[in-house]
This record gives C-alpha cells, structure tokens and sequence, in this order.
C-alpha cells in the first residue's frame, strides 16, 4: 500500500471509510464488516444508523494511540456498507413493532398474529446470519482481521460462527449491560437479546462466554448463567462491591481473563459502558463500564498471551441532538482495530 500521498496528521478524509483511512480491504491487514440492522430492538430502535454515524464521527480521530501505537499502518479496510439490509430492516421494523404492542397489551407468543410476523421476521434474520456468515469467511480466507459493526446486537452470530469453524475453539468476551440469553425473545428466534443464547446452542466450537458488566436480567437468563459451565458473569454489581472493597481494576481485569481461552472474541454491545458514554443506545442502564476500563481489560485480554482473533461494537445510534455517540463508538472502534492488529 503506497501511503505517501495520506497524510496521518492532516485533516481527516470524508472518503467513506472507517477514520479516513485510504486503505481497501484487499490491501488492509483487518477489514471491518457494517450491518445496518435492528429488526428486534425491543426498546429504542435506530442502531441500524450506527456505522454510518461511526464512520462520519471516526474522521475527527486523531491516528495516534498509546494502547496500540503505530497498528493503523497494518491496514483498516472498510467492505462498503450494503444499504438494502438498512432498507429492509426498516420495513421489517414495522412488523416488530406491531408484534411487541401486541404483547405489551397481553397477547401471546403463539397467537396467530404473532406467529405471521415472527415468521417473515426469523426468515430474514436467518438470511441475514448467512450473508454475514460467507462474506466473513471470505476474508478469513484471505488472511484478514474480521470486525463487525452493527447494528443490533444480533448481528454477529454469522461472523462468530465463521471464526468457530476456522479456529476450531473459540472463547467469547462479552462487555455487556444484558446477559442476552434469553430463548427466542417475543417470537424472534434471532433476537438482539438472544445472541449470547445462540451462540452457546448454535455454536459448539465456543468453549466459553464470559460476561463482563451485566446489570439488567431476568431471573431465567441469570439461571441459565448460572447452570451452564461454559458461561462465567462477572455483573456489575459484583465489580462494583470488589472494587468499594479495595480490589483494583487490575486485579478484577486478571480474574476475568483467566477464564478466557487462547483464541478471544471480543463481542462488545456499547451498552456496556456506563450510559453518559452512549446515552441513546436502545436499552441505557445506570452502572457499567468506564471507557478506560473497558480497553484496560481487552488490552489485558489480548497481551496476556492469547489471540484476538475478531471482534464486533454494536448497538451505536445516534441522537438527534448531536454526534457524541458516534464520537465515542468511533473511538471504541478504533481501539478494538489497534488491539486486534497489534496482537
């Protein structure tokens, strides 16, 4: 890549690309993968405006990072937003909608009306883990760096798949404020708030999940947590009572990662972080993550001898009254790059 005519100090490029960086995915070591959907989003929709935000917020970054300097010059590709999965999330949101009042008002999952939607809804999701599916294991084949954008957080089931059948084992670090275990929620098989319950089903080469942050679930998801080996909570109140007690960042970050495996996937929903970071995702919590804590740990995740193998940031949507969450998933994004291609 002949880089003498970008300028890294200089005012960043509106090119369309991730930070305005001048690299194309054939050429970058890592390639970043955007999915414009939030079908389910059983609160506040608008995610599906995320990497656009991302992308218009990430070319006021400045290239320089000390976590992971000078690793922006192994490449940052960005593969071209599709935007007919925007079109058609937006139509399907309709149908979501109407089922989520339907059972806001007491109806079931299983009456009819439901079930017609739900049905053209779990179709299109199943069509869209499969686009995510192949085109990530396009460039895994190419020797790439796979991360994912979203989007809800549904959208990474076909990448973590892909990874699954490359490396053979696979452990998940999942920076979350919800557990996202619950079984097919509101009729939607592929639900923002059932990855992390499709993941342990669905793919068997994920020999852990550990949750990092978790403060809002229901009682059959903390159960489930708790009755499956393969799943290790660190909630957030439990960070928070070690850390009043006197136990440092460091020390808890240690814990964490010892029951992370060789290869990691960081699958970071930026609701993880405490809510003046993104204020209009879909589902704010009170508590949660600083944004330093939540590099810190990654940092410690991926130098602690293990690889980083790909990652995703979902649930980014932009307010109405500025750019601030764009700003701060740009950022997280690009600290995920740094991570990724230093390791």
């Amino acid at each position: 890549m002949d880089l003498s005519d970008f300028d890294p100090n200089g005012t960043g490029q509106d090119n369309g690309n991730y930070f305005g960086l001048p690299f194309t995915p054939e050429d970058a070591a890592l390639v970043l993968l955007s999915v414009p959907w939030d079908v389910t989003a059983s609160y506040a929709d608008g995610t599906r405006f995320g990497p656009d935000a991302i992308i218009g917020a990430s070319t006021q970054l400045d290239l320089h990072d000390p976590v992971s300097p000078g690793a922006w010059l192994r490449g940052i590709g960005t593969v071209g937003i599709d935007y007919g999965i925007q079109e058609k999330s937006q139509f399907l949101r309709e149908d979501a909608r109407k089922v989520m009042k339907h059972l806001e008002k007491g109806g079931s999952v299983t009456d009819e009306y439901v079930q017609k939607r739900a049905e053209r809804i779990n179709a299109a999701s199943l069509e869209l883990n499969r686009y995510v599916r192949e085109n990530s294991s396009m460039w895994l084949e190419r020797g790439k760096i796979v991360g994912l954008v979203g989007g809800d957080h549904s959208t990474p089931l076909g990448l973590i798949e892909a990874l699954g059948e490359r490396y053979g084992q696979v452990s998940v670090l999942h920076i979350d404020a919800h557990a996202d275990l619950r079984a097919g929620y509101e009729g939607f098989a592929f639900s923002h708030a059932s990855i992390m319950y499709n993941v342990a089903e669905l793919v068997p080469s994920v020999d852990g999940i550990v949750q990092v942050g978790v403060r809002d679930q229901c009682d059959e998801e903390a159960e489930r947590a708790a009755a499956n080996p393969r799943i290790r909570q660190f909630g957030d109140w439990e960070l928070s009572v070690n850390r009043f007690r006197g136990m440092t960042w460091d020390e808890q970050c240690r814990r964490i990662v010892d029951g992370l495996g060789q290869n990691v996937y960081v699958s970071f929903d930026i609701d993880g972080l405490s809510p003046g970071n993104a204020p209009h995702t879909g589902t704010p919590v009170p508590g949660g993550l600083s944004f330093d804590e939540a590099v810190y740990l990654v940092d410690m995740a991926a130098g602690s001898g293990r690889s980083l193998i790909g990652f995703d940031l979902c649930e980014v949507s932009p307010g109405r009254d500025g750019e601030w969450d764009g700003n701060v998933g740009a950022r997280m994004l690009y600290k995920l790059c740094g991570i990724a291609l230093r390791n």
